[in-house]
């Protein structure tokens, strides 16, 4: 996994109880490694942001997009096996809100690494195991009917073996930009995971 900075959208309420439930029995170990989420920035469309760029200068370079984008609802699309590997996610409808959210990050003069593959905004459902036919079909067969809405954004900084820490969240909507959490803030911007994050690929 590439060293730098990730955006993400943590899910909230009944859909990340719904889609952690799966997790955990279609991949325990992604569950202690991660909580669910949709990676905006990263594994593709953009790569990961440069890792040396401060949570300082990620709040200036990103006001003016996190004030001026309402808070999105979603909803997830039919599992998928991503990008041609055994790796399952729930994808999110890549055009729309969500695409030009992305494309005003990528504008907003931050540098970003290559990405990998073409802008797929997803959510993990299973990432380590080799999974049997049964089981791989019992996945693809999976609804997720609650929706995903996306009011706030994080940015966690890999640094592999090290877990990856979080260095600012973000609200979205106008006037809510000063709510953006620095590393120490209510507990949440000193956050690290004990795993990868798992929609990195």
């Amino acid at each position: 996994m590439k060293r730098g900075i990730f955006v993400v959208a943590e899910l909230e309420g009944a859909v990340r109880d719904e889609v952690l439930a799966i997790q955990r029995w279609a991949d325990p170990k992604l569950t202690k490694g991660t909580t669910p989420h949709v990676t905006l920035i990263g594994s593709s469309g953009a790569g990961p942001i440069a890792p040396e760029t401060s949570a300082a200068r990620l709040r200036t370079l990103l006001a003016a997009v996190v004030s001026d984008t309402p808070p999105m609802v979603l909803h997830f699309e039919r599992p998928v096996r991503f990008m041609q590997t055994n790796i399952i996610v729930l994808p999110l409808d890549p055009h729309g809100p969500l695409r030009t959210f992305h494309e005003r990050i990528i504008a907003s003069g931050l540098r970003f690494q290559p990405a990998r593959f073409h802008f797929s905004p997803h959510c993990t459902l299973s990432f380590f195991p080799t999974m049997t036919p049964a089981m791989q079909r019992r996945l693809l067969r999976v609804r997720i009917e609650h929706p995903v809405i996306i009011s706030r954004i994080q940015f966690y900084l890999t640094r592999d073996p090290q877990p990856a820490r979080q260095l600012l969240e973000l609200t979205l909507g106008p006037g809510r930009e000063p709510a953006g959490r620095r590393p120490g803030e209510r507990g949440a911007g000193s956050r690290t995971r004990s795993g990868k994050l798992a929609s990195n690929r």
